[in-house]
């Protein structure tokens, strides 16, 4: 009896960036039998159709703010001939000003590279999705937190916020691949598990994360807490603060819970990604919301006087460098020091192509502006890409580089087709300040 063949070992099809050569992740390449791969964060896939191998092969070729040119039929793909433990290279040029660098959370972020014998050092965490990101500096570490999260037992397995720690400065490099290592906090039983568990039905959702010092100059890790019922609806809103030695964030107070007599929340309240600011006078403030509207002095006292909570102005619709205009869904910015100015990243409400999933680069004088014209640095086709953060801890202030991220997902699109490991994650791209393309944003 013949023994069996043995299974061909992949192609490696490796994506680069035309421009730079750098690996281009969440590149979809789909043949005409309509098999889909999608390039992992070192810009691979091993390609393992054994119809295929050996054979001319057409890959249509689909990335959010990258292409390859159309031919004559509208259709945009290469000619490839993959070979059982072979390489190919497909360029794919970027359309877009922000530059791909990869993807932050979830399961097999080197899952094409490890079928090829590279990357195996790399450790899977146990989690596969991870909603809307928050981050603040405490204690010389930078403390993370996300919404809603996927495990590998459940689709949404965490509903009470996970976090993790890290270095303050966790990337060897702000070109791809991306490897950020997270240290989550976990179980008796060795599982990420929820820190931020409130009483009452539904989820509990975090934000306004932030570190302020006391009186004493004690550093005190802060944040809002909301609980939610139905589809995104709060019914309670409060303070926490961090307890290091339970590990988990505690009840500090509720400012507001639904009944007949205050069925609205007050608004504004701490929310979103805060930032300092010192004004004229030398008081520190802490802003918060995108675009920032609410503010107090960034004491921990403040933070929990409400009487010292104050509502600013802040637009929400801005111009753009081609004579038109925006309106933010979301917002978040930070102070470069290379730039000398605030900058800010927009997530554009019913922009085009995408509902929620064009962003936008402005600059301003103060938290408050005034802003000066935006101009759009990433797309997404039928794909969202919401409640971005600016990584400004990943990087130092001088430098002319700027890292943000977002959740990027199929919600609030009619897209069925949900990109296999990357929908519902965090993913990173990056600005370069000095961009040419950049300066009709950019206010000398």
């Amino acid at each position: 009896m013949a023994a069996p063949a043995a299974a061909a070992p992949p192609c490696k099809v490796k994506v680069v960036d035309k421009e730079n050569g750098w690996p281009v992740p969440l590149v979809e390449l789909t043949t005409t039998s309509q098999v889909s791969l999608v390039t992992d964060n070192a810009g691979v896939v091993a390609f393992d159709l054994p119809e295929f191998l050996g054979r001319e092969t057409w890959l249509r070729v689909r990335s959010h703010g990258y292409e390859v040119p159309e031919d004559g039929f509208g259709y945009r793909g290469v000619r490839v001939t993959p070979t059982a433990g072979g390489e190919v290279t497909i360029e794919v040029e970027r359309k877009q000003i922000a530059k791909r660098l990869g993807r932050l959370t979830g399961g097999g972020l080197f899952a094409e590279s490890q079928k090829l014998g590279e990357h195996l050092g790399w450790e899977e965490s146990g989690v596969v999705g991870s909603d809307t990101v928050q981050t603040a500096l405490y204690n010389g570490k930078l403390f993370w937190i996300w919404g809603d999260t996927s495990l590998p037992r459940y689709p949404l397995g965490i509903f009470h916020t996970p976090g993790a720690v890290t270095a303050r400065r966790p990337l060897g490099s702000y070109e791809p691949p991306v490897a950020l290592r997270y240290d989550y906090f976990r179980n008796a039983e060795g599982r990420v598990h929820g820190i931020v568990e409130m009483p009452g039905d539904g989820p509990t959702w975090t934000s306004g994360f932030v570190s302020l010092p006391d009186a004493e100059g004690r550093e005190h890790l802060v944040g809002t807490y909301a609980k939610i019922e139905g589809m995104l609806d709060a019914y309670e809103f409060g303070l926490v603060e961090w307890d290091a030695e339970a590990e988990r964030f505690e009840h500090v107070e509720t400012f507001w819970k639904r009944s007949q007599e205050q069925p609205k929340p007050p608004r504004p309240y701490p929310d979103g990604h805060p930032v300092f600011w010192e004004d004229g006078s030398g008081q520190r403030w802490v802003y918060f919301n995108g675009p920032p509207n609410f503010r107090c002095p960034a004491t921990y006292e403040a933070w929990r006087d409400r009487s010292k909570w104050e509502r600013v102005d802040n637009p929400r619709r801005f111009g753009t460098t081609d004579g038109g205009s925006i309106d933010a869904a979301t917002a978040a910015l930070a102070w470069s020091e290379y730039r000398r100015k605030w900058v800010m990243i927009v997530q554009q409400r019913f922009g085009k192509p995408s509902a929620l999933g064009e962003v936008w680069y402005l600059e301003g004088d103060t938290p408050q502006g005034p802003w000066g014209p935006a101009v759009k640095v990433a797309t997404h086709q039928n794909y969202t890409f919401y409640n971005i953060q600016v990584d400004h801890w990943l990087t130092e202030p001088d430098e002319p580089v700027l890292l943000f991220e977002g959740t990027y997902t199929h919600t609030f699109t009619d897209n069925q087709r949900q990109t296999p490991r990357w929908d519902y994650n965090q993913v990173l791209y990056r600005l370069d300040l000095d961009d040419p393309a950049l300066r009709p944003a950019q206010r000398d």
